[in-house]
């Protein structure tokens, strides 16, 4: 029986690290900082860094547990964040609202992709970007993190079906190294995307 996000996250150590993701970094540095929207942020490893850069930062989780850790090492590190605990199938923001969407790591079912993806979309002001890095389907046999569930691991078609409004800057699959915690290490499949709303 697979882990509920609070029976993952309820352990000192920070199951995908402290440290922002590399794609992430990169991304976000060659932009002024402004208002940062981070769904399904976990234990908080992107939004406290992004805040330490100068970014109002949103982060959404389902998680308790997940907020409580990313609080405590927003504190840490001596900066704040607005963090929700909510549903990202069910959320609902206020359009033309955020600078920045920030999509690391956010696996859903089919049936929601789509759906979450346009409100996300939507919730970008004019100019505004997604930064992506997820999953794809040839991760599936690897030991280095992700779902073990095929459909909900991501095809690069269908991610650039859902971001067709935006243009698209960068969109490739690459191999990385990961090292976020212990539970994204090793080589892994990912797709990465870097795209701005008109």
């Amino acid at each position: 029986m697979e882990l509920t996000w609070d029976q993952r996250y309820n352990s000192e150590a920070y199951m995908y690290g402290t440290e922002p993701n590399d794609w992430f970094v990169e991304k976000l540095k060659i932009i002024k900082p402004g208002k940062l929207l981070l769904p399904a942020e976990g234990e908080g490893r992107n939004a406290v860094w992004a805040a330490s850069q100068g970014w109002e930062v949103t982060a959404i989780d389902q998680s308790p547990m997940g907020k409580e850790k990313a609080m405590r090492l927003a504190v840490t590190k001596n900066v704040k964040i607005d963090y929700l605990v909510k549903d990202i199938r069910t959320y609902r923001g206020k359009e033309n609202a955020f600078d920045v969407v920030g999509l690391i790591y956010l696996h859903m079912p089919p049936e929601y992709r789509l759906k979450v993806h346009t409100e996300l979309i939507n919730s970008l002001k004019p100019g505004g970007c997604v930064i992506l890095e997820a999953f794809s389907k040839a991760q599936l046999p690897n030991a280095s993190g992700g779902p073990k569930n095929v459909e909900l691991l991501y095809d690069p078609d269908v991610l650039k079906s859902d971001f067709e409004s935006l243009k698209i800057l960068e969109f490739y699959n690459v191999k990385v190294n990961l090292h976020e915690g212990t539970l994204h290490r090793g080589i892994a499949d990912v797709i990465r995307l870097f795209a701005r709303k008109s």
